[in-house]
């Protein structure tokens, strides 16, 4: 399955959302994004949804002198959630990513503090928190961004993604309530190869539709 863009795929993912739960079920739901890839698709779900939108800012650690190459990530003052297979066969270990952990951190606090402009994070607990991203391929940014969020106690959790690769898609599935995903391929490839348009997100159209969809 190709998509045109993110703002299809996210309307797309919304009528499946509302097929596979119900909108009784997502009527209060609050709609998280993972920065940038997974805006536009947020967009799209909580406007179809009409619940709020809001982010949830996770840093992909990257490996000593190929930062392309994600080995860990973070969210918010959570320790980091790394690919404990990957470290091995890189002979690396937290400690030896210090300096890559300590920027990431630094990089996540300002993210959060030009999107959020002052306002203060979603409270999840007790309700039912959709989770949306572009993608998931390796899992790495989900799962951190999942268990952040279930530490806070949510009613339900739901991971809604138009594509996952089969493997990451059952790995996933211990991490949250529900899964909601338009095409899990048996392989995985680059995240822009599902889409014919793959744009890139700026900072400010993420505080823009912020300002839009966040409660006052």
């Amino acid at each position: 399955m190709r998509f045109h863009n993110r703002r299809q795929a996210g309307r797309e993912l919304a009528e499946r959302l509302l097929e596979q739960m119900g909108a009784d079920d997502l009527a209060q739901a609050v709609v998280l994004a993972l920065p940038r890839g997974g805006v536009p698709i947020a967009v799209e779900v909580a406007r179809a949804l009409r619940v709020p939108l809001d982010v949830l800012v996770v840093r992909t650690i990257g490996v000593p002198g190929a930062p392309e190459v994600g080995i860990g990530a973070i969210a918010d003052d959570d320790p980091p959630l790394f690919d404990s297979v990957g470290l091995a066969a890189m002979h690396l270990d937290e400690h030896k990513l210090g300096s890559e952990i300590a920027g990431e951190r630094a990089a996540l606090y300002r993210n959060e503090g030009f999107y959020r402009a002052g306002r203060p994070a979603p409270h999840v607990a007790g309700r039912t928190v959709v989770l949306v991203d572009d993608g998931s391929s390796v899992g790495i940014t989900a799962r951190a961004a999942l268990r952040h969020l279930r530490r806070q106690g949510p009613a339900c959790l739901v991971l809604a993604v138009p594509v996952c690769s089969r493997d990451t898609a059952r790995a996933l599935r211990g991490e949250v309530d529900a899964l909601v995903c338009l095409d899990q391929p048996a392989h995985r490839m680059p995240m822009d190869e599902h889409y014919a348009e793959f744009e890139q997100i700026t900072d400010q159209e993420i505080q823009e539709a912020l300002r839009q969809l966040h409660p006052a």
